[in-house]
């Protein structure tokens, strides 16, 4: 089967601390990833070394069979690899129509033509609403970002992930800080997201990390304790005293 993102002896440090130690995933396309552990496990540390937001001390990241692991990520974006991020990084005095359109001219190589009205750019215009609509959120497009409830704010950050055309999207804490009001539209949003992208999903939320994934990988003290999928994972006694024991006890 084809590897969409792999990784081999991935290993970060922080002075003496070792925050990812020798992490090897191997994801193939198409997949329906999670990854889980509690806090402090490391989790974010890979996925930013994913991303290129850092760089390993050791091991190589290799995204549909290209060594990626020395490209920043703007050059990963323009591979097919895009992300999430626990926390909303938003242009909170724009549109979600405006900002999607915004990410799918970038992608189209359209992005120096920025001073030009975004009135002109009507395919981008068009496409960005029919993401949008997908999403649920073209009742919102023409509303600024700051004013959208918390779990919509979430839902456009996946949109913007998506205008990019990614191949493989890393999915960080979707529904992190979402009221459980809102949190089925979330969990609606990932389980129909493409089935041509492969998606990493970093998630607390176990009721959205196994309603979602094939399989899963759990991280604890940055090295790769088990994986497998989620029946075998569940039952894990390693996973159950480390980790679902402890989410269970919180």
């Amino acid at each position: 089967m084809t590897s969409a993102l792999k990784t081999t002896g991935l290993r970060r440090r922080f002075g003496a601390f070792t925050a990812v130690d020798g992490v090897s995933l191997d994801i193939p396309a198409g997949a329906r990833h999670a990854l889980i552990g509690p806090n402090g496990a490391g989790k974010t540390t890979l996925i930013n070394l994913l991303t290129g937001e850092l760089r390993p001390d050791a091991g190589e990241v290799i995204l549909n069979d290209q060594r990626i692991t020395r490209l920043p990520p703007h050059a990963r974006v323009k591979r097919g690899l895009a992300r999430t991020f626990q926390v909303n990084t938003l242009f909170a005095g724009l549109t979600p129509l405006e900002s999607v359109a915004l990410a799918v001219c970038e992608r189209r190589g359209e992005g120096a033509g920025w001073w030009r009205p975004l009135s002109a750019r009507r395919a981008a215009l068009d496409e960005a609403g029919e993401l949008l609509r997908s999403l649920g959120l073209d009742g919102d497009a023409r509303r600024f970002t700051r004013a959208l409830p918390y779990g919509k704010q979430r839902l456009l950050e996946i949109a913007l992930a998506l205008a990019t055309g990614p191949r493989v999207l890393l999915l960080d804490e979707p529904a992190a800080g979402v009221p459980d009001a809102e949190r089925d539209s979330i969990l609606a949003t990932v389980a129909a997201l493409p089935a041509d992208v492969t998606v990493l999903l970093i998630e607390h939320d176990m009721d959205l990390v196994f309603s979602f994934a094939d399989r899963i990988s759990v991280l604890v003290n940055g090295a790769m304790l088990v994986e497998g999928p989620p029946d075998e994972v569940a039952r894990d006694p390693r996973v159950k005293a480390v980790y679902l024991g402890e989410a269970a006890d919180a």
